[in-house]
């Protein structure tokens, strides 16, 4: 793929899709396999013109037949249909202290590949040039084709500011991205579509699809403890930004005079306890040691997020709550323990129907899957728009 600076290119998808193919491929990712009677029946198609269009996406692999299905009935089996890996794949790309991480994710959903690559600059030109590089050994490596790659996605540490929808306050290790416009900055460099996300919002996004809420509930609050804290919000099955792009933000909640439910409070607290630890990277090697400070700092943190995260049910009424984030199972293991004791969603009113509480599998991961999960998630959440 060229990878080499080129002139400006507007998003626009490699696969050409017309409405009625963006409502099928959206079901089957929100529905899973279905037999093609259950397609028609639910976008009110007749039956010659879903044959027609699932032909093409047949043809475009983007969708497979499965193993037949027999009803117990006389008659032809059905086949469902189901999203194919086949169809194409895309790439997520974030950067943390110390290391550049991406992800390569194929059109059904499923992780192809992740890598993880040391990197310590603040300038964003020394990004692209990585990401460049890597992504050049990754598709070599994987044997990926040219022709299938869907896009890039980027995930910035940072909220959008009023100069403009393309500008991010990107945090202090990351200065050099705030006077980038995002939106041109890398397609200009690229030269192929490119989204440009707050980090915990593409967590929401990898979360959401990984724990396969994505068909059970159409809404999901995330929130996710890394070095600083913050959040993303799913509604209608698709990623909500807010009027100015910050839907989610819930750091500001949270002075940065006072303890927060953060990393870097859980750092500076482990180091008053006379942990010797440089970074967050070596939380591990104090999990038995200092397990004491870490559990009374889980509780702490945990009534922090918990006022937060009830706030946010109050407010959008989801039908999840996920904990997300880069500190060590164990310890979002224990935040999820707090955030999961009846005592947090009680109410004047015992009847309410109350959100699924989910603790991350992917982890620190979360947040490059859901980079690369963007481009491939908007092909068909476009159809609801």
């Amino acid at each position: 793929m060229n990878l080499a600076p080129t002139s400006r290119l507007r998003r626009k998808p490699l696969i050409a899709l017309d409405a009625d193919h963006k409502r099928i491929i959206w079901l089957l990712r929100t529905m899973g396999a279905v037999p093609r009677i259950t397609i028609a029946h639910q976008l009110g198609m007749h039956n010659g013109a879903l044959t027609r269009l699932a032909r093409e996406l047949l043809m475009l692999e983007v969708i497979e037949e499965q193993g037949q299905l027999s009803d117990g009935q006389r008659g032809r089996p059905s086949v469902p249909l189901a999203l194919s890996g086949r169809g194409g794949y895309a790439a997520g790309a974030t950067v943390h202290p110390g290391w550049l991480e991406i992800a390569l994710v194929d059109f059904a959903g499923q992780v192809i590949a992740r890598d993880a690559t040391a990197f310590d600059s603040a300038d964003p030109y020394d990004f692209v040039h990585a990401v460049d590089q890597r992504l050049r050994s990754l598709t070599s490596r994987t044997g990926l084709m040219r022709a299938r790659f869907l896009g890039l996605g980027v995930a910035v540490p940072g909220p959008v500011v009023e100069t403009g929808p393309a500008r991010r306050h990107a945090v202090d290790w990351l200065h050099g991205w705030r006077d980038i416009d995002n939106d041109q900055f890398f397609e200009d460099y690229f030269g192929f579509p490119v989204w440009v996300e707050n980090d915990a919002t593409l967590a929401a996004l990898a979360e959401y699809y990984d724990s396969g809420l994505i068909r059970d509930c159409a809404s999901a609050l995330l929130l996710y403890v890394g070095h600083g804290v913050g959040g993303g919000v799913i509604h209608r099955r698709d990623v909500m930004r807010g009027e100015f792009g910050n839907a989610g933000d819930i750091g500001r909640l949270f002075r940065m005079d006072a303890p927060r439910p953060s990393g870097i409070d859980l750092l500076a607290t482990l180091r008053d306890a006379g942990a010797g630890i440089p970074s967050l990277f070596e939380l591990e090697s104090c999990l038995e040691t200092h397990a004491g400070i870490i559990n009374a700092w889980a509780e702490r943190a945990g009534n922090q997020l918990g006022v937060a995260a009830n706030t946010g049910v109050a407010w959008l009424d989801p039908g999840a709550v996920i904990l997300s984030g880069s500190l060590p199972r164990q310890v979002l293991e224990v935040l999820g323990q707090h955030l999961q004791q009846p005592a947090r969603w009680s109410s004047a009113l015992d009847s309410l129907r109350l959100p699924q509480v989910h603790v991350s599998r992917l982890g620190g991961s979360a947040v490059s899957v859901g980079a690369a999960l963007l481009p491939i998630h908007q092909l068909g959440a476009d159809a609801i728009a």
